[in-house]
């Protein structure tokens, strides 16, 4: 590493330090206090964030593994379904040592090194089905908006969040056709003849890059089932992230409504793709608190749920990420009894 980069790091860590410190002095969190009342946490209660965590993992595994199956070559070896979901649960855990983005990336990228075409599937697999969290999230965001304006409350969000996924699960088949339209060959032709009197000498990373954007009205990530199977599963990703938090409050006494967790994360979600801290921490805390409070929840009870909820957050993605591991290293050592088998459609799964 750098010295530069290790600057940065350094200075990334700091800031998610500071962003903490900010928040406990905003919201007066008694830290000790906190960490008490999560040491006499029920046993029942963990396991049911746990199982809401790897309910989390499996939803994220379902799209990475919907997206490769439309970008591989059938002859690509595939991951088996607990290879793919052991990557992801390790790129969840280490999204809360990594800014969030590159968290998921980098694991899957790692983990898809013997099975070829590995930016391709994936970086660029993990990029395009997670590009679907941030519509979902945004479309809610949206919905909590209308509902604030509106002085509204639980049927409200619930309706506007409703109609806004439904009305982009409506929306795909036309906006599908639209891109198919600007990435004609037609199109094509006309970027091309500008990059090159941009760049008259154009690199071959340019030419590539060209071909790839383009190349994407062939590939079968134009599909409106697949578009509208990444839209309902990025929707129920975010439902079990609000069960996750409700249960976070449930478990350290924060008197928080479903509901308005619901219309609050949208906004925390959003941050976390624009975040450069560690795991988003700091950035995620302070706007899911701003966001809590403005719907009515005290500063100090969101900023204590905050902080609690880090904690069992990371908790809970290391012990399914330890688990995950765990399971699939079982399966390899005992191949005559989890043998190799043929997926659907005939491309053998290792």
């Amino acid at each position: 590493m750098s010295v530069r980069r290790a600057i940065l790091l350094l200075a990334s860590f700091a800031l998610g330090a500071l962003l903490i410190g900010l928040l406990m002095r905003l919201g007066r969190v008694d830290l000790g206090l906190t960490m008490r009342e999560l040491k006499h946490v029920s046993l029942v209660d963990m396991l049911k964030l746990l199982l809401l965590n790897g309910l989390l993992v499996l939803l994220s595994t379902m799209k990475w593994r919907t997206t490769d199956s439309a970008i591989r070559h059938p002859s690509d070896f595939v991951p088996s379904r607990i290879t793919a979901y052991t990557v992801s649960s390790l790129g969840m855990a280490l999204g809360l040592a990594l800014p969030v983005q590159f968290g998921m990336m980098a694991a899957r990228t790692v983990g898809t090194l013997a099975y070829g075409r590995t930016l391709k599937r994936g970086t660029g697999g993990t990029v395009f089905e997670q590009a679907f969290d941030l519509l979902v999230t945004f479309l809610l965001s949206v919905a909590s908006i209308v509902t604030w304006l509106g002085n509204g409350e639980a049927w409200t969000w619930g309706v506007c969040a409703l109609a806004a996924v439904a009305l982009a699960i409506i929306a795909v088949k036309p906006l599908l056709w639209l891109m198919e339209t600007l990435l004609s060959t037609r199109s094509e032709k006309a970027v091309r003849g500008l990059v090159s009197r941009i760049f008259p000498g154009q690199s071959s990373f340019v030419e590539r890059s060209l071909r790839t954007f383009f190349g994407v009205r062939q590939s079968g990530l134009m599909s409106p089932r697949l578009v509208r199977r990444l839209l309902v599963l990025s929707a129920l990703r975010f439902g079990v992230i609000v069960l996750m938090a409700e249960q976070a409050a449930v478990m350290t006494g924060a008197n928080i409504r479903l509901w308005t967790m619901a219309a609050a994360i949208p906004f925390a979600a959003i941050s976390n793709f624009i975040a450069i801290t560690p795991g988003g921490v700091g950035v995620n805390e302070l706007t899911s608190v701003t966001a809590l409070h403005v719907f009515g929840i005290p500063m100090a009870v969101a900023s204590q749920w905050a902080i609690a909820n880090r904690v069992l957050l990371t908790e809970s993605c290391f012990i399914v990420a330890i688990a995950s591991m765990a399971t699939a290293a079982l399966v390899r050592s005992c191949p005559r009894i989890f043998g190799n088998r043929r997926s659907a459609t005939g491309v053998k799964e290792i």
